[in-house]
């Protein structure tokens, strides 16, 4: 498991490239047979990969070592979007079918997770966030149609998108964590623009549906100290709560984003007037 420290926005402004990339971008998220942490110490949030492709992947016993507890969701609550291939996913044996597009929430106190691809030459990709809660809610799948859609924006101002939003109070109820999936329409390039941040929610970006050849810029620091960050295909961005987030690709793209905080409200944000970037 990686670990990641929270960056003042003063030191931010300090950084060159590297140390952005460093302290900001996770790659390299989906490895076979393979389950991948990021621990962000912003409000302890874990980012993570799981891609089953000969044999199962199980969460061990000894994962519950990096969080101080018996066992790994002791006290955590999990979610999870499939971008690949068919996938079971097992929980105290209870079997959950995730299909390309669906996600899956597994509420606090599970102890015991698998999980397969349906057929190893179509893995799945189980891109996931893990957060502290407090309360056990029930597990459940969330289907692509079951998902709260909003299409927003203009091919005028290339940021026409439909936002699902699968982890939210209007779908079923979670602790802290809000997940969905922001799909941009072919020819559109930007997503939240114009931007906004939210001081009561931290947030992670992360994209997919690229070319290998294609990238993202993805814009962060303060509204007054932009700076960006060149991400490519399945990596992700981990945005406190200072800092704006959006981006513009070299082509159309789709990208997942998961938040924890303070509260659940979709669109509190506290939104930048163009004219104040700088």
């Amino acid at each position: 498991m990686q670990i990641r420290q929270p960056v003042h926005s003063e030191h931010a402004k300090t950084l060159d490239t590297e140390s952005l990339r460093r302290h900001f971008l996770v790659e390299d998220l989906f490895v076979a047979d393979n389950v991948t942490l990021t621990y962000s110490q912003i409000d302890r949030i874990i980012v993570g990969g799981i891609m089953p492709v000969s044999t199962g992947v199980t969460f061990a016993a000894e994962l519950g070592k990096h969080t101080g507890t018996d066992f790994f969701l002791q006290r955590r609550e999990l979610g999870l979007i499939n971008i690949g291939g068919a996938a079971r996913v097992v929980v105290d044996g209870v079997n959950y079918d995730v299909g390309a597009r669906e996600a899956l929430y597994v509420g606090q106190g599970a102890r015991a997770l698998e999980f397969f691809s349906m057929d190893a030459a179509q893995p799945a990709k189980l891109y996931f966030n893990c957060a502290p809660a407090h309360v056990a809610y029930p597990h459940r799948k969330v289907t692509l149609a079951e998902a709260s859609p909003e299409t927003l924006g203009s091919a005028q101002t290339s940021n026409r998108r439909t936002i699902y939003k699968f982890l939210v109070p209007d779908v079923l109820p979670t602790c802290q964590l809000l997940m969905g999936m922001t799909q941009l329409e072919p020819g559109s390039l930007w997503n939240t623009m114009p931007c906004h941040t939210h001081d009561r929610r931290m947030e992670v970006y992360f994209y997919f549906d690229m070319n290998a050849d294609a990238a993202v810029f993805h814009m962060m620091g303060e509204p007054t100290q932009t700076r960006h960050l060149v991400v490519r295909n399945e990596q992700a961005v981990i945005s406190p709560s200072w800092s704006l987030h959006s981006g513009v690709g070299t082509q159309a793209y789709t990208f997942i984003w998961g938040m924890v905080g303070e509260n659940q409200v979709f669109k509190d944000m506290d939104h930048v007037p163009m004219t104040t970037l700088r």
